[in-house]
């Protein structure tokens, strides 16, 4: 099976020993994402609604890259740090899937790689591969 691999250029890639996103056959799997701005530093910090939104436009764009969109996402998984914002985490997920629900989770952590991130979140797929007679 072939592997396509998606980065993004940061230099903690190499040093920690990932890719933005991995496509394996019909399944994509995509990196927790967090809000990081255009250029470096923390989207929005304090915005939780915001930042779940920057998270998911990092994620949709790397999916894009290897021929995904939000209509093939199956699972979620939101990384937060304070449940009790969960209303506005969940507002920027619903806004993005909401044609296309998938399952998902939400589970707060003690804390991501900056303190001033709220939210971290991953993305799996599935794209169906069409076969055609010989």
């Amino acid at each position: 099976m072939a592997f396509e691999r998606v980065f993004t250029g940061t230099p903690w890639e190499p040093r920690v020993g990932y890719c933005r996103a991995v496509k394996a056959g019909s399944h994509i799997y995509v990196s927790g994402c967090a809000p990081v701005a255009e250029g470096g530093g923390v989207f929005a910090p304090g915005d939780a609604y915001a930042q779940a939104r920057r998270c998911l436009e990092i994620a949709m764009a790397a999916l894009a890259e290897l021929g995904g969109s939000a209509a093939d996402v199956v699972r979620t998984r939101m990384f937060v740090t304070d449940i009790a914002r969960w209303q506005e985490y969940g507002r920027a997920h619903g806004e993005v899937f909401a044609e296309h629900p998938p399952a998902t989770s939400m589970v707060e952590v003690k804390g991501l790689i900056d303190p001033a991130m709220l939210i971290e979140i991953e993305v799996d797929a599935y794209i169906a591969v069409l076969a055609f007679p010989p």
